[in-house]
């Protein structure tokens, strides 16, 4: 996969933060499978980031040539990416009717004369860029207020009045922009009554007019984007935008932001930590930690004064007791073995440690039998079982506190449902991930599938991909399972 240029600023990191889940999304509509889409969002995200370099959006520069806001410019660069796959023979990664769609008239529109071009595409040109970004994260992204005031820095009591004002300059815009278009006489003689009948919503469209619009691809589309409250601006900024696959785009990010709302309801789950957070986190960790020190030493006090003989029978059998702190694997609290010798000081008494971490860990593995007293006859499980699967971990881009990394595990036994989980050494936590749904629980992350990637046949792959941000180091991901079975684990 290529890789991504390296963002030069906190702004660029932003920007690679706020559009690659999207830009991804619509790679994967464009492509055959994971790994296409993967090439295709990187070639198509560094070339939408060279033309912002390119173009310039700073205070100072001078006027510049209408442009889209950022999600929708790199979203476009994904449909000229594909183009120049399918120009120079490396169209068979795409998507069969996506190239069909690229080698028709359709297509061509896109790329012809600017005044025979959609028109809800040259009115989103046409506006000024915040305006153009408020419209295209309320509609499309299907964003809440409060996430869209944060991400373009507007007051959040305001966003809805500002939302009603740019939808009513998006249809200015698009009522001039069908005049301006070339069309026969029948469209030209329809296009004013279409503008008068839109000024007044609650007016009927007349039943020529609607035939009209029934046949004319044209008008249908200035159609939508004249009407903004008639439910139609989404659909129509989408596809006039993107062309091919719109509607999905659309349908994708309607999904993923009621995923979004399902799993954080009521609150806003982008929101910035509250002001001594962190240090209130720091304080409950020392205080967990003194805790467990404070358990262990009592536990070792009491089991001293109360013989040898259990003294020492704790002592030899509990190991994960004596495991050091600094053990990259050891996760508080991991203090179960302690808990329950202090309730059971008998030796024989033994807890199950599968039981103990299925309650605590979203990830359980088969753990064996760590106790020396097991009875002769009992066979043990093999601790050299060969993996059952291979995985890659692949860090593709890293930037001053974040980073981008794509996992690709290659399963030797059909899967109908999968979940992988891997762990971090050095407190990397996980931003957002596509192609899968995450839990993060201290260094241990877990993905599973979503809901078009849950069917994987033996010997194929599954991918997803993941931002992350990294304070110190960031070492790769290591333990890595496949459903709680080990997987060879490859870093790149």
């Amino acid at each position: 996969m290529p890789d991504l240029p390296t963002p030069q600023d906190a702004t660029e990191a932003a920007l690679f933060a706020e559009c690659w889940d999207a830009v991804l999304s619509y790679a994967d509509l464009c492509t055959v499978g994971p790994e296409s889409a993967g090439h295709l969002a990187s070639e198509a995200f560094a070339a939408g980031l060279r033309e912002a370099r390119e173009a310039g959006t700073g205070p100072g520069t001078a006027r510049r040539p209408a442009r889209l806001p950022r999600i929708p410019l790199l979203l476009v660069a994904v449909r000229t990416t594909a183009a120049t796959w399918e120009e120079s023979g490396r169209g068979d990664g795409l998507d069969p009717d996506l190239r069909l769609w690229l080698n028709s008239e359709h297509a061509a529109r896109y790329t012809g004369p600017p005044l025979g071009r959609p028109v809800a595409l040259r009115g989103l040109r046409d506006m000024q860029e915040p305006d153009a970004a408020l419209l295209w994260l309320t509609e499309v992204e299907a964003l809440p207020p409060h996430v869209v005031a944060r991400t373009l820095g507007l007051d959040p009591a305001t966003v809805s009045d500002e939302v009603a004002q740019v939808r009513g300059l998006f249809r200015d815009r698009c009522r001039r922009n069908h005049l301006d278009t070339p069309m026969d006489a029948r469209c030209r003689s329809y296009a004013r009554l279409l503008g008068a009948v839109h000024r007044s919503p609650a007016a009927d469209i007349p039943g020529d007019l609607s035939r009209h619009l029934a046949t004319c691809v044209p008008c249908a589309e200035a159609a939508a984007c004249l009407r903004p409250h008639g439910g139609g601006l989404p659909a129509a900024l989408a596809g006039g935008v993107l062309g091919w696959g719109g509607l999905a785009y659309l349908e994708r990010r309607r999904r993923a932001a009621e995923a979004r709302l399902a799993a954080h309801p009521g609150a806003d789950p982008d929101a910035p930590a509250r002001p001594g957070a962190h240090k209130a986190r720091m304080v409950r960790g020392a205080l967990l930690v003194t805790a467990v020190l404070v358990s262990a030493l009592a536990l070792a006090v009491s089991m001293t004064q109360g013989g040898s003989s259990a003294g020492t029978g704790a002592a030899d059998g509990d190991l994960s007791a004596r495991r050091p702190v600094t053990d990259p694997g050891f996760s508080l609290p991991v203090t179960a073995a302690t808990r329950l010798a202090s309730k059971t000081p008998k030796p024989s008494a033994s807890p199950s440690p599968r039981a103990d971490r299925a309650t605590r860990d979203p990830d359980p593995e088969p753990q064996g039998t760590p106790s020396t007293t097991a009875r002769p006859g009992t066979p043990r499980p093999s601790t050299a079982e060969p993996p059952s699967c291979t995985a890659v971990y692949d860090l593709v881009n890293e930037w001053t506190d974040g980073f981008q990394a794509i996992v690709t595990v290659t399963t030797d036994r059909a899967l109908d449902d999968w979940r992988v989980a891997w762990s971090f050494r050095d407190g990397q936590r996980v931003g957002q991930m596509w192609d899968a749904e995450y839990a993060q629980n201290g260094p241990r992350v877990t993905a599973t599938a979503a809901d078009y990637n849950k069917s994987v046949a033996a010997g194929g792959k599954l991918t997803f991909g993941f931002l992350g941000s990294w304070r110190g180091a960031n070492s790769p991901a290591y333990d890595l399972t496949l459903d709680g079975r080990t997987c060879a684990l490859k870093t790149g």
